[in-house]
């Protein structure tokens, strides 16, 4: 697989990206079953095989179990940690943690930071972590408090780069005004039927927008300031490429669309879903985070191609719902 580079690291990712959300098997505090266990290392195995070099984690994922489970892959190849690239996410704290009755909440204390990477990497069984993301948008954020604890990490030598996920380019400007190390990744939902972020862009000025968008110029200054954007949720549910039945209209239009181009450049449905995010040329990083083998497989098909500008169009009029104004 192709590979890009992540502006202002040393860092050179696969293309597409492996989300780990679901490789723990559940959402209970219950510890990963052993047949959670053997389906993680299968999956692992197989984005390898694909040329996926690029692994994204969060600490809430299955509850840490989708960390621990993964941490069973360095038995088997010993020497794949200096190969890989290991990011995880922090700051989302669950209900009734660790008090009951306590709310679900964010939590970028410096304490809460630095804590919950320290439970990564025991559960990750690594010395440290090439990229952490701040999951979502505190809004009781103190920017020094979060200088303080990017610059404890980085000088203990236990993250090398930092970014943001689901953060707007203001909350983005906020963070950097107390931090000394750069912010170089932002991880967005983007994908065919969500497209908040280039829609915007497309009916600005527009009389009477018959959706809200919400991208907030996000897009456009990760753009201008050198700061990668990764998608999740790339292939939408299954949504786009026609896996899930009895769906909603501009679903079902905008998959028979793929369907037919897929037919035509004989590559699988989550392939175009795929490519046609990687047409886009901010050199978007779809992370994709189907537990199926075949799916994996199929998306990672997208390296092989590339959109037509009409055929990307094309795509991008179906999943709107509309054509461009």
């Amino acid at each position: 697989m192709k590979k890009l580079q992540i502006i202002n690291t040393s860092l050179e990712a696969s293309l597409i990206g492996y989300g780990c959300m679901e490789i723990g098997g559940n959402w209970t505090n219950q510890p990963a079953t052993v047949e959670a266990q053997k389906s993680a290392l299968s999956i692992i195995e197989t984005s390898l095989d694909e040329g996926i070099n690029f692994f994204d984690h969060a600490d809430i994922y299955c509850r840490g179990k989708s960390e621990t489970v993964f941490s069973q892959i360095w038995a088997r190849r010993p020497a794949l940690r200096q190969k890989i690239i290991l990011q995880s996410k922090c700051g989302i704290r669950f209900s009734n943690d660790p008090v009951q009755g306590y709310p679900a909440r964010y939590d970028f204390s410096y304490e809460y930071i630095v804590e919950s990477v320290e439970g990564i990497l025991n559960r990750l069984q690594t010395d440290y972590l090439d990229l952490l993301l701040l999951h979502r948008p505190d809004p009781l954020v103190e920017p020094d408090e979060v200088a303080k604890a990017f610059e404890n990490l980085h000088q203990s030598g236990k993250v090398r780069y930092f970014g943001v996920s689901n953060h707007t380019a203001a909350q983005i400007e906020l963070l950097k005004k107390s931090l000394d190390q750069p912010l170089v990744v932002n991880q967005l939902e983007f994908n065919l039927l969500h497209l908040h972020l280039i829609d915007e862009g497309v009916i600005a000025n527009q009389d009477n927008p018959t959706w809200p968008v919400r991208g907030n110029g996000t897009l456009e200054y990760c753009r201008l300031h050198d700061i990668a954007v990764q998608a999740w949720s790339p292939l939408a549910k299954g949504r786009a490429s026609g896996n899930v039945p009895n769906q909603d209209l501009r679903s079902s239009n905008t998959a028979l669309v793929v369907d037919r181009i897929a037919r035509e450049k004989k590559v699988s449905q989550e392939a175009i879903v795929i490519a046609w995010i990687l047409r886009h040329p901010a050199q978007i990083q779809p992370i994709i985070g189907t537990t199926n083998l075949n799916r994996i497989k199929a998306a990672c098909e997208a390296d092989l191609i590339e959109l037509t500008r009409e055929e990307w169009y094309e795509l991008f009029s179906a999943g709107r719902g509309a054509k461009v104004p």
